[in-house]
This record gives structure tokens, C-alpha cells and sequence, in this order.
């Protein structure tokens, strides 16, 4: 039995990759699925699907991520930016720069890891719900914030410790690379908003001749990436709202087919891969987020949002293609719940 959990959540892999197992689907993302994906490689162009970082712009698209600020390290009282070391010793000829960020981890490209959201869940099957994370990794034992919310307490208690478990390094540790699939939603749909499902799922599939297997990272074009880039980091978040499909993280279907389907990553170019606000799954309690729960709660499945997939779609629109070699590894940020990513496709 396991030490964190006597039951597990519905549609979940929990202790399925063993008892305190921390990377969930990235365990089907195997040596052999990297050659799957190297064999995918037919004319070695190479696409990068990152927004500029300080993209989308501004804290409309999200209040709590600000975008990043950088500034020149210190050399002393000194900033060090172009700075001539002929200053301190005048036989120098050396012209320095070296500069730091502030950075919100999930503000533009980015990577949500296993620790991004949990639920409340009864682990122990005594009726009282815990709060807690993928494979029952538990809120202030495993992942510890400043402030401690267990039992409606709210109390500082601390400093911010992170992720002590399920952290975005465990995934750059392992590697986010390997053979990658496009649904072009925009190609077959348009840019309206809607609720993509099952059913549309399966109509680009058949359409496509996309065959997407176990191990395999999905990749979701709408366009919502190509609007971001027009608007120049002033984003029209009334546009943006009334636009651009979203999955249904509340379609049966489509949940039954991400978990039959072993996938390893979903990826948009959309903030949060699904539709949002989202359909309750019931009529008692649920989550805001039925897409994130199902994936990063239940599965271990992770997600990758506000990626730049527009030009590589096209591409492989042109060239009636759907598969690619995706190389897209987070910062190795111990304890870091989410991470900007920079990937790299290859055709």
C-alpha cells in the first residue's frame, strides 16, 4: 500500500510508474520514442515554437504573472553593463555585460509541471479530503509555500520552500524529447471560439491521416499565437477571449481518449490548453480547470501553453506532413512549479 494514499482518484496512473514515482506520463517518453521521433526528421529544418519572452505583454492576459523586467548585474555602487574594465585598471580593453531577470516562470512559453495544480481528494478513504498532487504528494509536506491554507488556517510559516517533489526539474532531468503530432484546429475550424472535442478530435484525425500513438506529445493549433504576435505586446484580451477554440476538458469522450491514448503532453498556443471558463463536470463539487485536473492531478499528462505553432502547422500543412521530432526542455529549476520553454521542432 502506498505511504501517501490508500485510493486513488478515477482515470489516474497513480503508483502505476511505482510508489513514489514523480513524472507520470514522461515515463511512456522513452529512448525509444526519442528515435520515433528522430525518424520523423526528413529535411532537418528547424522551427522554434517560443514566443518572444516578454510576450504576451502587460498582466492583462493574467494579473499575477508580470511580464519579465531585466536589469544589469552590480559591480559594486556600478552597473555592470557596458561596462569598460579600462574603469579599473586603464591597460584593459574589455567591455562587459552581464545582466539578471525577474521573471514570472509561467508568463509566455512555458511548461506546467505536476506541482502546478492539485485538488482536494480523499487519500485515505476515511471522508476527509486532502489537499494534494500527483501520485498523493501533499500540499506543505511536498510542495510548501510561504503560507500554509490546510484547514482554513491561512498562516505564515515561512519562507517559500517550492516543490519539494513533482518540480520542473525532475522533467529537464528526464528529457522533453521525442515524436510529436499536429492538430491544426485552425486549418480544419477556423478562429471562432468553441469547445474543441472529442468529436472534432477525431474529424481532423480521419481528415489528416494523423496517427497519434502511446508516448507521443500533441500539439493543438488555433492561431491564438499569430494574434499575439500582431498585437505587439498590448494583447486585446476582448479579441483574444472571443476568439480561438480551447480543448473541453469537461467532454467524457475527450478525456476517455487522453487516457486511453497514453499520450505524454498536450501543447497549445492558447494560456491553458482548454476552454476556460469550463463546463462543470457536476453538480456538486468540481474543478475550474477540468483539462488541468484530469492531466496534471490525475494522469501525470503535462502541458505546454502559449506556444508558437502557427508557422510550424503551415509547414506541415504544405508539405502533408503531421509528425515532428520535439526537443523542449524546461529550466532545471529545482523546485519550480512551472517553467518557460524554448522548444525546437524539427522536420
Amino acid at each position: 500500500m502506498n505511504a501517501r494514499w490508500k485510493q486513488r482518484p478515477a482515470q489516474s496512473t497513480w503508483g502505476d510508474f511505482g510508489p513514489d514515482d514523480q513524472l507520470g506520463r514522461l515515463n511512456l517518453l522513452t529512448a525509444q520514442k526519442v528515435l520515433e521521433g528522430v525518424a520523423e526528421v526528413k529535411t532537418g529544418q528547424t522551427f522554434c515554437l517560443s514566443l518572444p519572452l516578454d510576450l504576451p505583454g502587460g498582466t492583462a492576459m493574467n494579473p499575477r504573472r508580470p511580464p519579465p523586467q531585466l536589469n544589469a548585474t552590480r559591480r559594486g555602487e556600478h552597473a555592470n553593463m557596458t561596462y569598460p574594465l579600462s574603469r579599473d585598471n586603464p591597460l584593459l580593453t574589455d567591455v562587459i555585460c552581464d545582466d539578471t531577470v525577474t521573471l514570472a516562470l509561467q508568463y509566455s512559453t512555458q511548461w506546467d509541471s505536476l506541482a502546478h495544480m492539485g485538488q482536494w481528494f480523499d487519500v485515505n478513504g476515511n471522508g476527509e479530503p486532502e489537499m494534494v498532487f500527483y501520485n498523493g504528494y501533499k500540499a506543505n509536506v511536498d510542495i510548501v509555500g510561504e503560507t500554509d491554507y490546510r484547514g482554513g488556517c491561512g498562516c505564515d510559516h515561512g519562507s517559500h520552500l517550492g516543490a519539494k517533489k513533482l518540480g520542473i526539474e525532475n522533467v529537464a532531468q528526464h528529457g522533453m524529447q521525442g515524436r510529436a503530432v499536429m492538430i491544426d484546429i485552425k486549418r480544419h475550424f477556423g478562429t471562432e471560439r468553441f469547445a474543441f472535442g472529442y468529436q472534432h478530435l477525431q474529424q481532423i484525425l480521419q481528415a489528416d491521416g494523423i496517427e497519434v500513438r502511446q508516448g507521443d506529445m500533441v500539439c493543438f493549433r488555433t492561431g491564438m499565437d499569430e494574434a499575439i504576435l500582431a498585437m505587439q505586446g498590448e494583447p486585446d484580451m476582448t479579441f483574444l477571449n472571443s476568439h480561438f477554440a480551447g480543448l473541453d476538458g469537461s467532454d467524457e469522450q475527450l478525456r476517455n481518449w487522453i487516457v486511453e491514448s497514453g499520450v505524454v503532453a498536450l501543447i497549445a498556443d492558447n494560456p491553458a490548453v482548454e476552454i476556460l471558463p469550463a463546463r462543470p463536470m457536476n453538480d456538486d463539487f468540481y474543478p475550474s480547470h477540468p483539462l488541468h485536473d484530469l492531466c496534471l492531478f490525475r494522469l501525470g499528462v503535462y502541458l505546454g501553453e502559449l506556444m508558437l505553432l502557427s508557422p510550424l502547422a503551415d509547414w506541415l500543412a504544405q508539405h502533408q506532413r503531421h509528425a515532428f521530432l520535439l526537443t523542449a526542455p524546461p529550466l532545471r529549476l529545482p523546485g519550480a512549479v512551472g517553467s518557460p520553454a524554448t522548444p525546437v521542432a524539427t522536420v
